[in-house]
């Protein structure tokens, strides 16, 4: 079954998954790989920032909601600023680049690094911006990392993902 097709007239959906919001009475998984929005019917214990591989199952009679069917594995990721500044490499990329643009580099191993140019004044905005972010965690389950830490100056923040 391709991503694609996945969850279509009531298909199982297999994949990996980031639990965005879970109150107890109901959860809801974006797809890391399609960007599908899953609402589970219920919560079986899941909690915001967990990743989950395995397989969704729509519940009957509509195949509005879903359930977990299968967890093959299951992880919860850490999101942190810390109160380090960027290193010297992170700073140096800043420096080579306008405010507004965002440097991507792979780390050694399993990672990423992201250096941010932001106006001075916008910088803990942007921290607070980048850990709010959907998207972040989305990409950290993608990577296959489980830590997000995030480092800032005025004018510079590194987002590093690491395992």
């Amino acid at each position: 079954m391709t991503a694609e097709h996945a969850g279509r007239d009531g298909d199982a959906v297999e994949g990996r998954f980031v639990v965005t919001h879970a109150d107890g009475t109901s959860a809801v998984l974006k797809d890391v790989d399609s960007g599908g929005v899953h609402t589970l019917g219920d919560d079986p214990g899941v909690d915001p920032r967990e990743v989950i591989e395995g397989t969704l199952e729509p519940e009957p009679p509509m195949a509005v909601t879903y359930r977990i069917a299968e967890i093959d594995t299951r992880r919860r990721l850490s999101l942190e600023e810390s109160p380090e500044p960027p290193t010297r490499q992170e700073r140096r990329l800043a420096d080579k680049q306008g405010v507004g643009e965002v440097t991507r580099r792979e780390r050694a191993g399993t990672g990423e690094l992201h250096v941010l140019t932001v106006p001075e004044d916008d910088t803990e905005a942007a921290v607070e911006d980048v850990l709010g972010d959907e998207a972040t965690l989305v990409r950290a389950a993608r990577i296959g990392v489980d830590r997000v830490e995030v480092r800032a100056e005025p004018g510079v923040v590194s987002v590093r993902y690491m395992p």
